[in-house]
C-alpha cells in the first residue's frame, strides 16, 4: 500500500513519518489486504493535533475509507484515527470481501444514475433583501453518482466514509432512498415507496 503523509502548519519528521507508515500498513492490511493507497494529513489548531486518514480500498466499489482523530500530539492524533479505522474495518471486513465483482458488471451498476452535488453558502442573506424569489448561493458543484445499493451497503458506505448521509437507489425496490445518522447515534432510513401522500380536499 502506498502511503502519503503531509502536514498543515506542522513539520512531519522522519520518525513520525516512519511511525505512520509502519502502523498504517500493518493496521489496515491486517483486516483489508486490498487497500492500495492512503493519504494522511496532520494539522494543529492551538494545542490540539488532528489526523485525517483516507484509504483507497481498491475493490472497485469506488469506496473511500475515512477516519480522523485528535490528540495532544501528532502521534496520539494519528493513533486515535487508526483505532477508529481498524474498528470499522473489523466490522465490515467480511461484507466488503463479498463485494468483489467484475469491473464490467460494476460499471453497468454504477451507471444507474448521475446527479450533481452542490455546496451552498452558509451565509445569511441581507435582511433587507426580499427573499420571495431568492435561491441559495451555490459556491461549488460537481458530478455525483447515485449508486444501486442495499440498505445495509448504504449504511456501510456511510460508516466507512464518515459521511452524515448517503443517497442511493434501493437494489430491492428501485426507488431513491436515503440513510443518515441521527444525533442519538441511531440510523434513519427514508424510503419514499413507503410514504403515502394524502391530498387535501377542496372546500365545498
Amino acid at each position: 500500500m502506498q502511503i502519503s503523509v503531509s502536514g498543515k502548519q506542522i513539520d512531519v519528521g522522519n520518525a513520525l513519518n516512519e511511525h505512520i507508515n509502519n502502523e498504517l500498513q500493518a493496521g489496515v492490511t491486517k483486516y483489508f489486504e486490498h487497500a492500495v493507497s492512503a493519504n494522511v494529513i496532520l494539522s494543529k489548531l492551538r494545542h490540539i493535533f488532528n489526523a485525517s486518514i483516507v484509504v483507497n480500498d481498491g475493490t472497485g466499489m469506488h469506496q473511500l475509507l475515512k477516519a480522523s482523530g485528535d490528540g495532544g500530539d501528532a502521534y496520539a492524533a494519528f493513533d486515535q484515527a487508526l483505532i477508529r479505522m481498524e474498528k470499522q474495518l473489523r466490522r465490515y471486513k467480511r461484507k466488503i470481501k463479498n463485494h468483489h465483482k467484475s469491473r464490467v458488471e460494476k460499471d453497468v451498476e454504477m451507471a444507474a444514475m448521475m446527479g450533481t452535488k452542490y455546496v451552498l453558502s452558509s451565509l445569511e442573506e441581507d435582511e433587507d433583501k426580499s427573499t420571495e424569489n431568492d435561491s441559495p448561493l451555490i459556491i461549488a458543484e460537481k458530478p455525483a453518482q447515485i449508486e444501486i445499493l442495499s440498505v445495509s451497503d448504504a449504511v456501510m458506505r456511510m460508516d466507512l466514509g464518515e459521511l452524515p448521509a448517503v443517497m442511493f437507489i434501493n437494489k430491492k425496490s428501485g426507488e431513491i432512498n436515503v440513510v443518515y445518522r441521527r444525533e442519538d447515534g441511531n440510523i434513519s432510513w427514508i424510503d419514499p415507496g413507503q410514504i403515502t401522500v394524502k391530498k387535501k380536499r377542496n372546500a365545498a
